[in-house]
């Protein structure tokens, strides 16, 4: 059965790679600022700080909703200003609750729907220069669990916590072969992730092979948050 699929943020990285993915089996559609050209996935315009989520442009059921906006702003405390934390809580926290609030009660509709959120390996593994960004991921790993709670039988709520991941978002950090290399190297397995890595995570949370998981999060970094290389 085809399943209709809500990504916010599926332009790039991680939620274009996965609408890719999902395009073929099932009705996607993807929020963002920009537009999604991927065939066979219906884009809408959307700004999770800025605009409310036009539910004319969905239908009346969804069986998952995955959140993929996030920020990498890695600076030491000390330069850290108070509006940058609530900067980050803005689109990594508030824009998640926003958005989830306004379709919530499509996810109700369905027998059994998924909800994906994106946490960070900084979350549970204290990193340096992360304060921000740990804070902001921290607080939607408790989001995760309060829902998974809440919202169970018949909504599962799940996140994912990768390590450094190829995409524009982490272009600052990997552009350059050498860069690339270096960050890869203090990772156990000695590369940083692709898109495509966490997007069939994601997938796997959204279908029914994970349909007794809730409430977890599931890390995908490298080794890097438990093991020394």
């Amino acid at each position: 059965m085809n399943k209709n699929i809500l990504i916010i943020g599926g332009s790039s990285g991680i939620g274009a790679a996965l609408s890719n993915k999902l395009a073929n089996q099932n009705n996607v559609y993807c929020a963002s600022r920009t537009p999604t050209p991927i065939p066979g996935v219906t884009s809408i315009a959307y700004d999770v700080l800025e605009n409310d989520l036009d539910l004319q442009a969905l239908p009346d059921t969804l069986e998952g909703l995955v959140y993929c906006p996030g920020s990498i702003n890695l600076r030491p405390f000390k330069g850290l200003k108070p509006d940058t934390f609530r900067s980050d809580f803005e689109l990594n926290l508030i824009g998640a609750v926003r958005t989830l609030q306004r379709v919530l009660p499509k996810l109700q509709q369905a027998t059994a729907s998924s909800i994906v959120f994106f946490s960070t390996v900084a979350v549970q593994t204290g990193m340096p220069y992360h304060a921000s960004v740990a804070a902001a991921k921290g607080a939607i790993e408790g989001l995760t669990r309060s829902l998974a709670a809440e919202l169970a039988p018949s909504v599962r709520v799940n996140a994912i916590a990768p390590s450094l991941v190829n995409t524009p978002l982490a272009d600052k950090f990997l552009n350059s072969q050498e860069k690339i290399e270096r960050a890869g190297e203090r990772h156990p397995l000695q590369r940083v992730g692709t898109p495509e890595e966490i997007a069939a995570l994601a997938a796997f949370l959204l279908s029914e092979e994970s349909a007794w998981m809730t409430g977890q999060i599931l890390t995908a970094d490298g080794g890097i948050g438990t093991l020394k290389s």
